[in-house]
């Protein structure tokens, strides 16, 4: 995200002498979409720690199912920003390194999430981490067990 916001201000701030682009201002249009591609990824980072942390059990927001979803839609995000042609410089180069390592994470974050759902049918359970089928409220009734009864 840094990298990205440092470049977006450097080509749309060049002064009159930068040999960049003869000193006219613009701005990579693929460098602005790595810039969203990090914001999203920080909000929907928020989102699945405090759904872990706080233990909810929504339906369908805190559900296996929606983490895939927003798990894929991040990995095309990714992966849009990671294949697209930079320039030789070596800033680029290093976004671009960014933006392939982001596509991997997410890759590897989903493809976990969608074999642990698929091994436990867990598509329309809650995903938070003390996912236990005896020991959630989730659902219409309460499937707690109580040890020596």
């Amino acid at each position: 995200m840094a990298l990205s916001a440092v470049r977006l201000h450097y080509t749309t701030h060049l002064s009159p002498n930068d040999p960049l682009n003869y000193g006219i201002h613009f701005y990579d249009h693929i460098v602005v979409e790595l810039l969203v591609t990090s914001i999203i990824t920080m909000f929907w980072s928020l989102f699945i720690a405090r759904t872990i942390h706080r233990r909810h059990e929504h339906r369908l927001v805190n559900s296996f199912t929606a983490e895939l979803v927003g798990l894929f839609i991040l990995f095309l995000l990714w992966v849009i920003g990671a294949c697209h042609r930079h320039a030789r410089a070596r800033f680029l180069t290093a976004l671009l390194a960014f933006a392939w390592l982001g596509w991997l994470l997410v890759l590897a974050l989903f493809v976990m999430s969608l074999l642990f759902a698929i091994a436990n049918k867990a598509f329309h359970d809650p995903m938070h981490g003390r996912w236990d089928r005896r020991a959630t409220n989730y659902g219409d009734v309460p499937m707690r067990t109580v040890i020596g009864r």
